[in-house]
């Protein structure tokens, strides 16, 4: 199996890292420091134009987007239990995904990042505090499925949700929202990082669960 995963330390490509780990499946991961602008490199904007991680290459074949990788590992790897594997159980874990990452990603991106939405300095705090608010809710429905994970979100095996959802909490810390608030996901997050595979992703990440910073 030829595998090779291009993510960012702290973004949404944890979600594919965390759960090739988790799957057993001999990969190579490839750290891209957006921080550093490696994105816009004319090796990685060869690979991805939109200069976004995360990237997959299987064999020849490069795939972005974080649900089409999602569904490709998934094809490749059922017996990883990425999804659900049909039935009403998949229908439903496919519209949370689709809903993580069109609604509750997004929302993040403009606290994260107000500058793709105006050039204006006032506009962009006040898209901020808008965001943070909205963001808030967001986490809350979350919440709420966290609440009934038997026990993860998906049944008895973790999956893409979960790692979805330790993603989103834990850049609530980020928009200054404080993600042991929300007791259900926050031991969720607990629960998933702490499983030995996922652990080794955290720590290639070297990542911080909890960002959060109370005010002075």
């Amino acid at each position: 199996m030829s595998l090779k995963l291009y993510f960012a330390p702290g973004a949404c490509s944890f979600v594919p890292h965390s759960l090739l780990e988790l799957s057993g499946a001999g990969f190579e991961p490839v750290s891209v420091k957006l921080h550093k602008g490696e994105q816009r490199s004319a090796e990685y904007l060869a690979l991805n134009p939109r200069g976004q991680v995360p990237v997959l290459v299987d064999g020849g074949e490069v795939i972005t987007q974080i649900v089409a990788i999602l569904l490709h590992l998934d094809a490749k790897l059922p017996e990883a239990g990425i999804l659900p594997a049909g039935g009403m159980a998949r229908t439903r874990a496919l519209s949370t995904l689709a809903w993580m990452n069109n609604t509750v990603h997004p929302t993040f991106t403009h606290i994260f990042m107000p500058q793709k939405f105006t050039d204006d300095a006032a506009a962009q705090q006040v898209i901020q505090r808008f965001a943070a608010d909205s963001y808030r809710g967001l986490l809350g429905e979350i919440e709420a499925l966290a609440a009934n994970a038997e026990p993860w979100l998906t049944g008895d095996r973790p999956g893409a949700l979960d790692a979805y959802a330790l993603t989103l909490l834990r850049w609530g810390g980020i928009a200054g929202i404080d993600p042991t608030g929300f007791t259900a996901t926050w031991a969720l997050a607990q629960r998933y990082a702490a499983l030995p595979a996922v652990a080794k992703a955290i720590e290639r990440e070297r990542l911080q669960l909890n960002l959060y910073r109370h005010s002075a």
